[in-house]
């Protein structure tokens, strides 16, 4: 299947994003009948809201041994780290990689790996700059506990950022979701943590740029010895 030159540049734009450009459009609109400079610049903030939005469809690893990112962006933290409590996955320390996503980046949520819901926790907080460490346990955040096929278990966490209102999570616990499939959103600037299940091999370094959906960030066998 060819690809086409308008589809490079014209992406799909998911369904919340929807009313954020009819307002800002729709103020263009008036901002031209004002003065003209002010339309284009609303006109401007227009097509930046859509770029927002945009929900690109990815092209997922079809190795069943590999995590893939949750999230555009990058690499801001790869360290061992206690999983929030609310996850359920113990006290010991697990592998955190954190992808930071800024407002260019499109912020469409994927599953790392397949898997069953089996947590989604909820918790209110702040909304400190998401490149903080200290991001991970102070701000909202919502977290889910995934159960892979061979019984491990891993987490992922949406976190709010210090632009970021609106965390969405459209799964529920005993939902089975494939690697790259579509579980949340997050509006305007904000960070994923990934804690990886025993065994897994972190693969990406700080700084990396992530695409998600589609970059390895972890070898689910590496150490375990399977497949």
């Amino acid at each position: 299947m060819s690809v086409s030159m308008l589809s490079t540049f014209v992406k799909p734009m998911h369904p919340e994003g929807r009313k954020f450009v009819a307002i800002a459009a729709a103020i263009a609109v008036v901002l031209f009948l004002v003065w003209e400079p002010l339309g284009w610049l609303a006109a401007g903030v227009t097509v930046w809201v859509y770029y927002f939005f945009r929900d690109p469809e990815r092209v997922v690893p079809e190795r069943p041994d590999v995590m893939v990112s949750p999230a555009d962006g990058l690499v801001s933290l790869l360290e061992p780290a206690v999983p929030p409590a609310e996850l359920g996955l113990g006290e010991a320390e697990m592998v955190r990689i954190s992808v930071f996503m800024s407002v260019f980046n499109c912020h469409v949520n994927r599953l790392p790996s397949a898997g069953t819901i089996d947590v989604v926790a909820y918790r209110p907080g702040k909304f400190l700059n998401a490149s903080l460490d200290k991001a991970s346990e102070d701000n909202e955040r919502n977290g889910l506990a995934v159960t892979l096929p061979d019984g491990r278990r891993y987490g992922v966490v949406q976190i709010a950022g210090l632009v970021a209102r609106r965390i969405l999570c459209w799964t529920k616990n005993g939902d089975t979701l494939e690697r790259g499939e579509r579980f949340g959103l997050i509006r305007f600037g904000s960070r994923l943590d990934i804690y990886l299940p025993p065994g897994a091999t972190p693969l990406v370094r700080i700084g990396q740029t992530m695409v998600a959906g589609e970059t390895v960030i972890a070898d689910l066998t590496a150490e375990s010895g399977e497949g």
